[in-house]
């Protein structure tokens, strides 16, 4: 059994490689065949503004902030499948509690409800406790509860809140591309963190906690010996 599950693993990781490969090469165009052109927009825009008064110029300049949001999102999509380095054992409470002070969320409480040491990229790892913790406040509001904590099998781990949940309908969509952020902005925060689960060989499904919020669990995770 350990075996097949060992060369599932490098098949995936495999797969991994060659999408992380495409989109690197995405990135790229977008990064030198969009930033350059709107950096120009912008500088002309500016010029604009000291030459009349429009209530069209700032439209344009929000069109333009959802662009460089676009752009930037769309390179850390990318960064996430490329910097999945080395693995080390790591201590799922240190890296949550590091992560949680780095958030703006004063009004919010963290609750690490069980830990275990597991085989992952730290700075990955942190990444991914990053953007469920902020999608978890932007959703449940800046007085969220936030919970993480160990699957009673050991397989590996959650993190949920208390807020709204997710629709039904929608629970298998999350990870994908363009999936409705808070204030109902397509984002890519989800996917990155799909695709660092999928380039260390877990898996991560959505689901409902049971403060009826939602519930991320990551499973596959072996536990270091």
């Amino acid at each position: 059994l350990r075996g097949r599950e060992a060369e599932r693993i490098r098949q995936r990781r495999r797969q991994i490689e060659r999408e992380r490969d495409q989109l690197d090469e995405f990135a790229s165009i977008v990064s030198h065949d969009l930033k350059n052109p709107l950096h120009t927009a912008k500088g002309h825009l500016e010029l604009l503004r000291e030459e009349c008064d429009s209530p069209h110029i700032a439209t344009i300049a929000t069109a333009h902030d959802r662009m460089d949001t676009i752009v930037e999102d769309t390179l850390a999509l990318a960064r996430a499948g490329q910097e999945i380095g080395d693995t080390e054992p790591v201590e799922l409470a240190s890296v949550a509690d590091t992560s949680w002070e780095t958030i703006e969320a004063s009004d919010s409480t963290l609750h690490v409800e069980g830990t275990r040491t597991i085989d992952a990229d730290r700075s990955s790892l942190q990444q991914l406790f990053d953007t469920l913790f902020r999608n978890a406040v932007e959703h449940a509001g800046p007085d969220a509860t936030v919970r993480v904590g160990v699957l009673e099998d050991d397989a590996g781990f959650y993190v949920e809140d208390d807020g709204p949940g997710l629709p039904e309908p929608e629970l298998g969509d999350v990870f994908e591309s363009g999936y409705p952020t808070a204030a109902e902005k397509p984002g890519v925060g989800l996917r990155i963190v799909g695709t660092i689960v999928d380039a260390h060989g877990w898996e991560i499904t959505a689901t409902d906690s049971a403060d009826g919020g939602a519930r991320f669990e990551v499973t596959g995770v072996e536990p270091t010996v």
